[in-house]
């Protein structure tokens, strides 16, 4: 199993960096970032910086979005990374929460981000692209560029065109029924689109919170720490049942369930601990969704993730134990799950 690394590119970037080696020296092979211009600074100019700073570090946006930028430029950044240095960069890409809702415009149509994700992967790898009546192609690209673009997805329209277009699928979020029952729904849709399921990654992320042991004390430390996760995953499910109403049978209600008393949302507190529009958020969901507890309680959970076809276990690092996490996981978690110990 892969180990990524999720920060929010807060200043100074020269932690976001230190964080990035660290978690490099550690064994992880992925270092991600949210992209929302407004909330935080920008990801790219960070990404040449990890990348000078690392060796074998890929990085990439959990998650960048069709609508902020435009999508030769998305796939020129990318691009221009990896002719700098190698084919070290993934993009990741969805409807754009934050980053949409804080400019003041919704979220992005599935339709916009298919037309998105074949336009950057094929100009991100050299190829011609149309960009609505005008074909172009980048004449500096070289032989060999690569750049596999993944997909978010929590809903069935989004996870069918995961299956059947993305290099990958993101899934923000670490419960195992929901694991399961998503990633099913991604590797048939694969399948029945031609496709091998297994050229479909699938990468979960959630925060992971490692404690001393499995005191009271301690997992309600981890709880508050990582209940803002169940807050920013509510949104994308607002998002759902507004579509589909609270009882679909096309979404299950192990993930709509506990926003029955969701007040709202101020993005200013987005991807943080202590997020006061959080308190909705049962210690059960925390639970679910996040990996908490001593080293012994994330090796478990993340072999049952990896028997569910998971790929990449990558760790939303914002709390108040950001070094120690990574550390944890280098040292205890990542050989245990690779057989490295």
């Amino acid at each position: 199993m892969d180990f990524g690394l999720v920060l929010q590119t807060d200043p100074p970037a020269s932690q976001v960096v230190s964080l990035m080696k660290r978690a490099e020296r550690n064994g992880f092979t992925h270092g991600w970032t949210f992209d929302s211009a407004v909330l935080w600074q920008e990801p790219f100019v960070i990404y040449s910086q990890i990348l000078a700073n690392t060796t074998k570090l890929k990085v990439g946006t959990m998650v960048t979005n069709p609508g902020t930028r435009t999508w030769e430029v998305t796939a020129s950044s990318f691009a221009t990374l990896n002719d700098m240095f190698g084919n070290r960069t993934v993009c990741g890409i969805g409807r754009g929460d934050s980053a949409m809702r804080v400019a003041g415009r919704k979220p992005n149509t599935l339709a916009r981000i298919s037309a998105a994700m074949k336009v950057v992967r094929a100009l991100g790898r050299g190829d011609e692209a149309d960009l609505g009546g005008t074909v172009v192609r980048f004449p500096w690209i070289k032989e060999g560029a690569e750049l596999p673009v993944w997909m978010a997805a929590y809903g069935p329209k989004a996870l069918k065109m995961a299956g059947e277009e993305a290099d990958g699928f993101i899934l923000q979020l670490a419960d195992l029924y929901l694991t399961e029952y998503m990633v099913k729904a991604v590797k048939d849709a694969a399948a029945a689109a031609g496709r091998d399921p297994a050229e479909v990654t699938v990468c979960v992320a959630a925060p992971a919170y490692v404690t001393e042991d499995d005191s009271p004390a301690a997992l309600a430390h981890a709880r508050e720490q990582c209940r803002w996760f169940g807050g920013m995953v509510g949104n994308h499910v607002a998002d759902l049942v507004s579509r589909y109403g609270e009882h679909s049978a096309q979404v299950p209600e192990e993930l709509t369930d506990y926003i029955k008393s969701r007040q709202g949302y101020d993005y200013s507190h987005h991807g943080r601990s202590g997020n006061p529009d959080t308190e909705f958020v049962p210690d059960e969901i925390v639970d679910r969704f996040c990996v908490i507890g001593p080293v012994e309680r994330h090796i478990e959970k993340l072999e049952a993730l990896r028997e569910l076809g998971v790929d990449q276990f990558a760790v939303y690092d914002m709390h108040d134990a950001r070094e120690a996490v990574i550390d944890a996981y280098g040292t205890k978690v990542i050989p245990a799950l690779n057989g490295t110990g």
